[in-house]
This record gives structure tokens, C-alpha cells and sequence, in this order.
């Protein structure tokens, strides 16, 4: 390459080399301006790229989509499915062409200028200066007077000196201006030539990929035409038929529909008589709602001697009368509405509208038939609800939904009664129990568990194994307890009193033997419960009194790291004093409560344990939120079966609800949502539990909050006839209750992220 300054014009510094100079200094600018303008427009377009592949990429799982909801058309979810992964790796494709662009263009052409033409810049200035000091070295001795010899001397070694130095930097900067000369060339064909092999290779890939792809898409295209082909002689024959059916409704009477929904006892699939009623409210006002008909019109059906109901097909059926025998039906002339019938049962009565004048007495001959089939069927209610379903019972067995449901009773009734102590009665022994109370966690004869009922629910809420739908955390609750291990409470004096427990068969007895028991708790081996409150606060190690109150100084996300554990020695320490006879039972309660020992909790309850005890030594927490703290779904569950109050707050103004929201407990949150826990209350910062958990990017309980409000919202908007809530809500809810309870791991996501973090 020819030299654009010539060395010996250099050292001559002739006009010659000064105009090569500027000649050389102009075109370095201009190159310096067309390479900065094409690096920012590499960067430009590497950037659009990008945003094209993420467009892509998003277009891809929108296919993908269209796939999986496909999945019952083998053709078009195979082709979906094939298509989008050609695709992704069309985007892989275009990935790596611009990670190539970004390398050979962006890349190497900054490196070329912040390096290669910086150091031009600094030989010019570097140039530029020596000149200035030789012009000013030439005016000097040339200003210097003959008859000065002295001065004479000095400007003469200055300017040999400056010549010098002129012609050493001189020739440092022709140099580097030759040697950027050369290797602007190589620098600027390497990277285009670099560009252009990856867009080679980016064009060789697709071709490639689309070669192999080519043989489907042809077979796809000929299935395409056959497709096109059927579709059309489908539609010519669903003309026909609709045609045809046109023709017969023209002639038919729909007034004889109705007898298509007259009862049948002996039907195979067990369901009596079925089909749309209006109910009316059951609340005090006994109103019909007119604005929306559709929350009161419902799909009735008789089956297992029961009336249930459904809103949606999926939905487990609402048991209006769990036991025909024990209902009468009768007509309603005296309301303004026609068609109306009432269903009585010893507890309540349900109020039904019927379409039709033949289909009320369609449904009243359905209920009255099935109530003399249930009084006809052998054995007792527990048998009865064992035996296999056969065509004259319409038992739950032949249902879609029902089956499910009465699966979900068998399978509770499995789970509890595997317990020790289960298999019969807590109050009178007898086998096979059907019944349960929650809030004690025993199992119940029929005959006992209506004398439960008859205590109130403020001391026993009995529910049925096999008729009731069982929440995971209250079978869990049931499976923590049992009978074994209440009746070592409460039946702890029963010998020493000589008391014998009543037999099946004994009502009274039964009756006077349970209120004492449960009332009076006569049997409670009662000590005594009085410590100075200094000895109440050496109960439990120090260590783990620190940890916990430790907790509420962090921030969300050092709190659901920081869950409060003590060590095995200092859990061993507490249960040691845990077990001590003179310990108050709040307190004993609240420590229960925190080490997850629900044997305890039940027994501190039986010794009149406050269930909302607040320890003054520890911001008036309460077991509840010791709960919270030891990360127990099942003992929340348990405290609140027993009373206590889920909106009862600390002294920094956190209830349970803000703690299991800093903790990150998803299960907690969405059980105190459903028990109606105040998601508006603030703590003394100022926070409400939304605010916290937007905070510590939890997405989980953000979701459920936002839906909480949401819900609350939509009841309030319904006015004073308003619904309980949105269905969806509900849904959603009862699924991360299932979640929580039998799969928690699941709910790990956001404790783990925060870890990596």
C-alpha cells in the first residue's frame, strides 16, 4: 500500500508534508463520523432483532397454546406442535446471527475506533505542540541581537533541542498515520466479510430446516384438501338434519315435555327424578331474587335418599335433605307465586318453585315415592350408606358428581377412623362411628353427635364422615387428635370418680354423661394454673424467646427466611416445661400452639385456656400467631375451630393475617381470607397485608389478596340479598387450600426464588 506522508518529506517539514498532513487529518474525521454512524446503526438494528425474536417467541407459545388446547385432535395438535418448534429454532437462528452482528460489526469496528484512531488523536496533539514550540524556538533566535552572545547560545541550543524533538514525534505521527491507513482496510473488510458469513450461515440453517420439514408439509397439504373435502359433506349432512328436525318441532306440542321429567325409582343411573327448580332464600328476609333469577334457579335431583342441588355440572351437589325419611312434602297455595311445594325437615324447611302445575306433582310424587323407599330399605343409616347402590335406591354410586363426593366421604371416613381409638364412639363406644366433631377431633355415633349438636358449636361442631365434603387441613386436624388422645383428657378422672360411660342404647345417660364431660368437665384432672408472671417468662429457653421476637425487626424478606426454630435441645426444654402441671394454660396454650403439639393445645383448652390469650411479655401475641409463626396450617385451622378471633392484633398492630403474609405462608393466608380476616387493618407502620406482600414480591398472596378485595367488593355491590361471593373466587381459593394442604412444596416458589437472591 503506497504511504499517504513520506518520512523524508517529514523531517523536511515542507508545505508539501503539511498539506499531506491535512489532507490525511481531513479524511480520518470523515471516516471517524462514518464508522460512528454505522456502529449506531448495527446497534439499532440488533436491538429491533431482539425485539423481534421476543415478539416471536411470545407468537411461538401462542401456538403452542393453540396446541395443548387441541389435544383431542391428534392432527392439528401434532402439526401445531411441529410447526412452533420449526419455528423456535428459526428464532434460535436469528438469535445467533445478531449475537454474530453485535461481535464483527458493533464490536470490532468501537474497538477500531476507541483504539486505532485515539491513538492518531493523541500522535496529533502530541505534533501539534512540538510544532508550536519549534515556531516559537525559530522566532526567538531569529530575534536575538549580534552583539548578545550569550543570548545567542541559549536560542541556538533551544532550537536544536526543539528540532529534535520536532523530528522524533514527527515521525512517530507519520508513522502511526501510515499505519492506520493500512489497517483501516483489514479492519473494515473483516467484519462486513464476518457479517456476511453469518448471515450465510443464518440462510443455510433455515434452508436446512425447512428441507427436512418440506416432506410433512406436503402430506399436511394433501390432508388439508381431503379435510376440506369431508368438512363440507359434514355441513350438507347437518343441514339435512337440521332441516329435518325444523320440520318435526313445527308439528310437535312442547306442553308434553314435561312429562319427559316424571319421577322414576327404578332408573339405571340411580337418580330418581332430576331437573331445574327456583328456590327461595333461605335467609330471614324469604325472598325470591327477581334482578337475577339465575342465583336461585338450580339443577335439583333425587338420589341416595337425598334432595340435592347444583349450580354447575362440575360443582359437588348442596345436600338440601340428607335423609328423605325424615321430611314430609306438601303443596303451597297460600303464596303468590305458582307451582310452589315445600320440602320440611326437622331442622328447616326448603321453599321450590316448579316450571309447570305436572311438574309440582311430578316432584311431589318423586320425593313421597323415594320416602317409602328409604323406609323399605334394610338396616340402619350407616348400612344403608355402605351397601352398593341398586336400581331402586338412586343411590349417590351412579352419579357423575355425586359419586365424587360420596368417594371423598368414604375416603375421610377411612383416613379418621384409622386413628387409635376411632373405630368407635368417644362418648359411648360404640363400632363404627359415622360422625365427627372438629373443633375436639373425635369420631361420633349418630345418636351422640345430635346430642353435640344440642351443646351449641361454641362447644362441639359435629360434621358427617360420609355426607359432609372434608376440607385436607380439618382431616388433618382429625388425624392429629382422635379419641384416644382426648379421652386421656378429658375422661382423665373417670375411674377415680367411679363414673361408668353410658352404653349404646342409653339416652339420657348418654346425654348427662357428655354435658358433664364436655360442659362441665368434671373428668378434667383440674391443677392448679397460678405462676408469678417472672416464672411464666423462664418457661421457655431464652434462645428461642429471642428468635421469635426477633421476627418482627426484619424486613419481609429476612422475615421468611428468619422463621423462628429453636434447636432440638430447646424444643426439648420446652416440651419438659410444656408438661408441667403448674403452668398457666393460656400459656401453655400459646406454646402448644407454636410448637405445632396439638395433644397440648386440646389439653391446655380442656383446662379453660384462653384461646386468645395475649402474652404481655411478648407484644401480646397470641396463639394464633404462634401458630403463624411455627408455620402450621393445621394448628390455625384447630385455634380457629376453637374460637379464635382472627383479627385480634399484637402491639405493633399485626394480627395473623400480616404475619402469615411477611412469612409467606400461602396456605395460612388463604385460610384466615376465608374466615374473614380484616385485609384492611394497618399495623403501626402503617402497612396493610397487600402493601407487605406487593413488598416482598410474593405473587402468590398478592393474587389472593387482590382477590379477596375483589370479592368483598363484588358482595357489597350485591347489596343486602347479595351472595355469598364470586364462584371463581371461591374456586381459586379452595384450590390453594388443597395445595397448601397436599402439596405445599408447590408453594415454595416464592421462599425459594427469594433464597437465590
Amino acid at each position: 500500500m503506497k504511504m499517504m506522508v513520506d518520512f523524508e518529506e517529514c523531517l523536511k517539514d515542507s508545505p508539501r508534508f503539511r498539506a499531506a498532513l491535512e489532507e490525511v487529518e481531513g479524511d480520518v474525521a470523515e471516516l471517524e463520523l462514518k464508522l460512528d454512524k454505522l456502529v449506531k446503526l448495527c446497534i439499532a438494528m440488533i436491538d429491533t432483532g431482539k425485539a423481534f425474536c421476543v415478539a416471536n417467541k411470545q407468537f411461538m407459545n401462542g401456538i403452542r397454546d393453540l396446541a395443548q388446547y387441541s389435544s383431542n385432535d391428534a392432527v392439528v395438535e401434532t402439526s401445531l406442535t411441529k410447526f412452533s418448534d420449526s419455528l423456535q429454532e428459526m428464532i434460535n437462528f436469528h438469535t445467533i446471527l445478531f449475537d454474530q452482528t453485535q461481535r464483527s460489526i458493533k464490536a470490532q469496528l468501537q474497538n477500531f475506533v476507541k483504539e486505532d484512531l485515539r491513538k492518531f488523536k493523541d500522535a496529533k496533539k502530541q505534533f501539534e505542540k512540538v510544532s508550536e514550540e519549534k515556531e516559537n524556538a525559530l522566532v526567538k533566535n531569529a530575534q536575538v541581537q549580534r552583539n548578545k552572545q550569550h543570548e545567542v547560545e541559549e536560542a541556538a541550543n533551544i532550537l536544536t533541542a526543539t528540532r529534535k524533538c520536532f523530528r522524533h514525534i514527527a515521525l512517530d505521527y507519520v508513522l502511526q498515520i501510515n499505519v492506520l491507513q493500512s489497517k483501516r482496510r483489514s479492519e473494515i473488510l473483516k467484519s462486513m466479510l464476518s457479517f456476511m458469513y453469518a448471515h450465510l450461515a443464518f440462510f443455510h440453517q433455515g434452508y436446512d430446516l425447512f428441507s427436512e420439514l418440506g416432506p410433512y408439509m406436503k402430506d399436511l397439504g394433501a390432508q388439508l384438501d381431503q379435510l376440506v373435502v369431508d368438512a363440507a359433506k359434514e355441513k350438507r349432512e347437518m343441514e339435512q338434519k337440521h332441516s329435518t328436525i325444523q320440520q318435526k318441532a313445527a308439528l310437535q306440542d312442547f306442553s308434553s315435555d314435561d312429562s319427559k321429567l316424571e319421577y322414576n325409582v327404578d332408573a339405571a343411573n340411580g337418580i330418581v327424578m332430576e331437573g331445574y327448580l327456583f328456590k327461595r332464600a333461605s335467609n330471614a328476609f324469604k325472598t325470591w331474587n327477581r334482578k337475577k333469577p339465575d342465583h336461585i334457579r338450580r339443577w335439583f335431583s333425587i338420589q341416595n335418599n337425598q334432595l340435592v342441588y347444583q349450580k354447575k355440572f362440575k360443582d359437588n351437589p348442596t345436600v338440601v335433605v340428607e335423609d328423605l325419611r325424615l321430611c314430609t312434602v306438601k303443596h303451597c297455595e297460600d303464596i303468590e307465586r305458582r307451582f310452589c311445594f315445600e320440602v320440611v325437615s326437622p331442622t328447616k324447611s326448603c321453599m321450590l318453585q316448579a316450571d309447570s302445575e305436572k311438574l309440582r306433582q311430578a316432584w311431589i310424587k318423586a320425593v313421597q315415592t323415594s320416602i317409602a323407599t328409604a323406609y323399605r330399605e334394610k338396616g340402619d343409616e350407616s348400612e344403608k350408606l355402605d351397601k352398593k347402590s341398586s336400581p331402586s335406591t338412586g343411590s349417590l354410586d351412579s352419579g357423575n358428581e355425586s359419586k365424587d363426593k360420596l368417594l371423598k366421604g368414604e375416603s375421610a371416613l377411612q383416613r379418621v377412623q384409622c386413628i387409635p381409638g376411632n373405630a368407635s364412639c368417644c362418648d359411648c363406644g360404640l363400632a363404627d362411628p359415622r360422625w365427627a366433631s372438629i373443633n375436639l377431633g373425635i369420631t361420633l355415633c349418630i345418636e351422640c353427635s345430635g346430642i353435640h349438636r344440642s351443646l351449641g358449636v361454641h362447644f362441639s361442631k359435629v360434621r358427617s364422615l360420609t355426607l359432609d365434603t372434608w376440607e385436607p387441613e380439618l382431616l388433618k386436624l382429625m388425624c392429629e387428635l382422635g379419641n384416644d388422645v382426648i379421652n386421656r383428657v378429658y375422661e382423665a378422672k373417670v375411674e377415680k370418680m367411679g363414673i361408668k360411660k353410658p352404653q349404646p342404647g342409653q339416652r339420657q345417660e348418654k346425654e348427662a354423661y357428655i354435658r358433664a364431660k364436655y360442659v362441665e368437665k368434671k373428668f378434667v384432672d383440674k391443677y392448679s394454673t397460678s405462676l408469678p408472671p417472672e416464672q411464666e417468662k423462664k418457661i421457655v429457653p431464652k434462645s428461642c424467646e429471642e428468635k421469635r421476637l426477633s421476627i418482627s425487626k426484619l424486613g419481609p424478606g429476612d422475615q421468611m427466611k428468619a422463621s423462628p426454630r429453636c434447636s432440638e435441645g430447646e424444643r426439648q426444654d420446652s416440651s419438659v416445661f410444656l408438661d408441667s402441671k403448674h403452668l398457666n394454660p393460656g400459656l401453655q396454650l400459646y406454646r402448644a400452639s407454636y410448637e405445632k403439639n396439638l395433644p397440648k393445645m386440646a389439653e391446655a383448652l380442656a383446662h379453660d385456656a384462653d384461646v386468645n390469650w395475649a402474652n404481655s411479655e411478648e407484644n401480646k401475641a397470641t396463639p394464633l400467631i404462634q401458630a403463624v409463626l411455627g408455620g402450621s396450617l393445621v394448628t390455625c385451622e384447630f385455634l380457629l375451630q376453637n374460637g379464635a378471633n382472627v383479627n385480634q392484633r399484637d402491639v405493633q398492630g399485626r394480627g395473623p393475617l400480616h404475619h402469615a403474609t411477611v412469612l409467606g405462608h400461602t396456605g395460612q393466608v388463604c385460610l384466615f381470607l376465608k374466615r374473614g380476616a380484616n385485609q384492611h387493618a394497618t399495623d403501626e407502620e402503617g402497612k396493610d397485608p397487600l402493601s407487605i406482600a406487593v413488598e416482598a414480591a410474593n405473587a402468590d398472596i398478592v393474587t389472593l389478596l387482590r382477590l379477596a378485595r375483589m370479592n368483598e367488593e363484588m358482595r357489597e355491590s350485591e347489596g343486602l340479598y347479595g351472595q355469598p361471593g364470586d364462584e371463581t373466587y371461591q374456586d381459586i381459593f379452595r384450590d390453594f387450600s388443597q395445595m397448601a394442604s397436599n402439596n405445599p412444596e408447590k408453594l415454595n416458589r416464592f421462599q425459594q426464588d427469594s433464597q437465590k437472591f
